[in-house]
């Protein structure tokens, strides 16, 4: 089955700025590229940086990196109730909440690169085995109409932009 980005219909606003920033055309293929990506970062160098923030009141690389993950698990589920044609309107969620509740800085960057290794690949599975009418059932999450497939290209370029946060601002804290 062919998951491609430009399947996607309707283009959901908000996460429409993730999805664009994904190259990939084949959903498959961006989550398992996007996925080696991650596992190749320098992760001594982010130890290096430690709880370092290039402002008062951002996240720490930890944070940054359990985020993505915790955001992987929530569009997931998204994507597999609306795949299931659950059509409960879904709300949006608070970050900073979950951040500052992750205890993120209290595991090393092994756990959570391990993390997030596993639930990738939980996602994976999950839209591997979803059939061509269900990735493009709709639901609405944040008050916006959004399939399974697009939710999936949010996981990777939700991804690719804080892994650009990182290289941008956190990289000249070395």
């Amino acid at each position: 089955m062919n998951l491609l980005k430009s399947q996607i219909n309707p283009m959901p606003k908000f996460f429409d700025r993730y999805i664009h920033i994904v190259e990939e055309e084949n959903l498959l293929t961006a989550l398992e590229e996007s996925l080696q990506s991650y596992l190749a970062m320098d992760f001594r160098l982010f130890e290096k940086i430690g709880s370092k923030t290039y402002k008062p009141g951002k996240w720490t690389i930890k944070e940054i990196l359990q985020h993505i993950t915790d955001n992987e698990r929530i569009q997931s589920y998204r994507a597999m109730r609306f795949a299931r044609n659950d059509q409960t309107a879904l709300p949006g969620y608070d970050e900073e909440l979950l951040a500052s509740n992750s205890g993120a800085n209290n595991l090393t960057l092994t756990d959570i690169k391990k993390e997030f290794y596993h639930v990738r690949k939980a996602s994976i599975a999950l839209f591997k085995g979803m059939s061509a009418e269900a990735i493009q059932r709709t639901g609405t999450c944040f008050n916006t109409p959004i399939s399974p497939l697009a939710l999936g290209f949010v996981l990777v370029g939700h991804q690719q932009h804080h892994m650009r946060v990182i290289e941008e601002k956190y990289m000249k804290l070395l």
